[in-house]
């Protein structure tokens, strides 16, 4: 994400923009080291997890997916601010030359009125005469400056000639389409989602936070509850596609790069899992076994602070927690099994015969390609548009977990609510081809010259190893 640091100050004017901002910056800092990050974790599973899924299992799944999650992103966040913070030259207070960024090449000077977002801010600087200066500045409103932010929510696509703006071809793909048209109605999720992006707007802009780019903001054409004339149910919905790159099972995968598994973000479950097949252990827990060996080194240190040690004892709790669960559990790899990802809040609404749930099959479409999958992961209430790697890089070649396959939002995601097995279990992926073909003569089938996308298993075809091929890595930090 491109963001530009405006380092200045005016020495012909009293006030310095520099100062405020880095202020700002140190007090945002200071607070987050005295912010108990678990707290914040569980205000945000509280606000997520708000109703019961369908089984423990998928709870507890859920939950432990979303906790590492969340505390992945308060770290990286605090991270940031401090890089960006120690980046800043000491003398840059004292000049008013615009410090350049890697975005921003020398010599730019940068305006206020073009922010990183895109969203266009517009400035009035207005005069009137006053009292004398020794009345006016000790006067509150003698010098003040305000902000109007305004976001237009954008109405869902419903018609056919909408639907096919952004994917002309859908009606030739999809037949019956326009039939299942006819009868649908926008789903209330489509409200939730903009609703909970406004509603972080609100909040970031009152705390003069982050804000979400507008590409982030409009990431969703529609969403339709349709019903075909048998009773099949179809949520379906247009928007762009993220990439997640998360997962792991050690039965089918019994090595993984160091990298990964000595990696403090990756994360090695996904809301989708299943009882392990074999004994070979996964190889994220030897990475999380040292990370744990780390932090009760470090507890033992007398340097080390009391908040340091909750922190570490948090830390060392989640970690053993997981390690339990990779060791009863196996989960989709990203990079191997086609998924796409789904709002926790709809993979937990229990009372909404449309929601998707995890393990439901679903199909994408993208251009004239029509390809199977399941639900596989859950995802952040305020966005939605994100699938595996391996179905990313079906999009596009370049597709990485840094760079998104399409930015547009032309991918068709057709799910089929209640299409889920009983029981999890290992991907199959021609069954779930033929499933997916089923489900989709439910509501038309599709249009002549068309067929399902046949994916090959790209997993490295080895016997089961009692232990996992990993080298010893040194020790990092919990």
């Amino acid at each position: 994400m491109e963001k530009r640091n405006v380092w200045r100050r005016d020495l012909k004017k009293g006030f310095s923009w520099f100062r405020l901002g880095f202020l700002i910056l140190v007090a945002a800092i200071v607070c987050s080291f005295f912010t108990d990050i678990p707290a914040k974790v569980a205000r945000n599973l509280k606000d997520i997890v708000n109703s019961k899924p369908q089984s423990d299992r998928d709870q507890k799944t859920l939950a432990l997916q979303i906790e590492q999650r969340l505390r992945v992103k308060f770290e990286e966040k605090l991270k940031k601010e401090i890089a960006a913070l120690q980046s800043v030259k000491p003398e840059a207070e004292f000049t008013s030359e615009v410090v350049p960024t890697p975005e921003m090449p020398s010599g730019t000077v940068t305006d206020i009125r073009e922010l990183r977002s895109g969203i266009p801010f517009k400035t009035k600087v207005t005069f009137e005469e006053g009292k004398t200066a020794d009345v006016e500045r000790i006067t509150e409103d003698s010098y003040t400056a305000s902000y109007e932010l305004k976001l237009r929510l954008p109405m869902a696509a419903t018609t056919m000639n909408e639907l096919q703006n952004v994917s002309p071809k859908l009606s030739a793909i999809l037949p019956g389409l326009a039939s299942l048209l006819e009868k649908a109605k926008v789903s209330p999720w489509y409200a939730t989602l903009y609703k909970s992006k406004a509603d972080r707007v609100r909040r970031d802009a009152h705390s003069l936070s982050e804000l979400l780019t507008k590409h982030n903001i409009y990431d969703c054409e529609t969403i339709l509850h349709m019903t075909s004339e048998s009773g099949r149910k179809v949520f379906f919905m247009q928007a762009e596609m993220d990439v997640v790159s998360d997962g792991s099972d050690g039965d089918r995968l019994a090595t993984m790069p160091d990298a990964i598994v000595n990696s403090a973000n990756y994360q090695p479950f996904t809301s989708y899992g299943w009882s392990k097949k074999t004994k070979t252990p996964n190889p994220m827990i030897v990475g999380w076994e040292k990370r744990i060996e780390a932090g009760t080194k470090e507890m033992k240190e007398p340097n080390t602070t009391a908040d340091r040690k909750k922190w570490l004892e948090e830390r060392i709790t989640i970690l053993k927690r997981g390690i339990a669960d990779l060791m009863a559990r196996s989960y989709l790899i990203a990079e191997y099994d086609p998924f796409i990802v789904i709002p926790v809040n709809l993979l937990t609404a229990s009372s909404d015969p449309f929601a998707p749930k995890v393990g439901d099959y679903a199909v994408v479409i993208h251009g004239e390609k029509i390809y199977p999958c399941i639900v596989g992961d859950g995802g952040p209430t305020f966005k939605v548009g994100e699938a595996s790697l391996r179905m990313a890089r079906e999009l596009s070649k370049s597709a990485s977990p840094y760079s998104s396959p399409v930015s547009d939002l032309t991918v068709s995601y057709v799910v089929f609510p209640g299409s889920r097995e009983k029981k999890a279990g290992p991907p199959d992926y021609e069954v779930w081809r033929q499933k997916c073909h089923d489900l989709l003569q439910e509501v038309g089938g599709l249009g002549n010259g068309y067929v399902l996308h046949q994916w090959t298993d790209l997993l490295p075809q080895t016997e089961p190893m009692t232990e996992p091929k990993i080298a010893t890595p040194q020790v990092p930090n919990p």
